[in-house]
């Protein structure tokens, strides 16, 4: 019953990718009618649910995500876990009191690099982390992710993405470093001309 709710789930996005996506020269994807712009708070509550059941085992104890895409999922995800979720921000405010965990992020899509940071009071040792982002490209966001839980002393749990671009080869870079990866929908091609999205088996 499990791996058959699964199976549906997986399904159910990539036809609201083909749905409800727009394919734009650049290799961009534009999915904020449900995923990070408007959000469909429905299907976010069952995305959760399937990445709970991904790393039920994995002991986790805190969700990290980036701002602002990643912050609806990680909420998701983290009421699954019934623990909290710490998004990384690009910018220092106020209210960031302290101490920070901090790295350079290059951004594919905005072709910028900023910087990320934590508080050091919601993120060290003893946290079993996983990483949670709407999308995966050539994987710089999830690696400056990781470098936080590195520089944190907490262990890395995995990364789940809603959607791989698995063309672009970033989420195989980190599987090839032993890092659990799990991605809802992995993208084989795109074709801006055509809207032609196809998914890997």
């Amino acid at each position: 019953m499990i791996l058959g709710a699964a199976v549906i789930q997986v399904e159910l996005l990539k036809k609201k990718i083909l749905a409800e996506g727009e394919v734009y020269e650049g290799n961009i994807l534009k999915v904020d009618c449900f995923l990070n712009h408007q959000i469909d708070c429905v299907f976010l509550a069952e995305i959760g649910k399937e990445f709970h059941r991904l790393f039920e085992n994995e002991g986790v104890n805190k969700i990290l995500t980036i701002e602002a895409s990643g912050i609806a999922i990680g909420a998701f995800v983290a009421q699954e876990f019934g623990c909290p979720l710490v998004f990384a921000k690009k910018t220092k405010t106020k209210n960031i009191a302290g101490d920070v965990y901090t790295t350079p992020v290059e951004s594919f899509t905005h072709g910028t690099t900023y910087d990320i940071m934590v508080s050091k009071r919601f993120l060290g040792k003893g946290d079993r982390v996983l990483i949670i982002d709407d999308f995966l490209a050539v994987g710089n966001a999830l690696k400056g992710l990781i470098e936080l839980v590195k520089q944190s002393g907490a262990e890395l749990a995995g990364c789940g993405t809603v959607i791989e671009k698995g063309y672009q080869h970033g989420g195989d870079s980190l599987r090839e470093k032993g890092i659990k990866v799990e991605s809802l929908a992995i993208i084989e091609s795109m074709d801006a001309k055509t809207g032609e999205v196809t998914f890997r088996d």
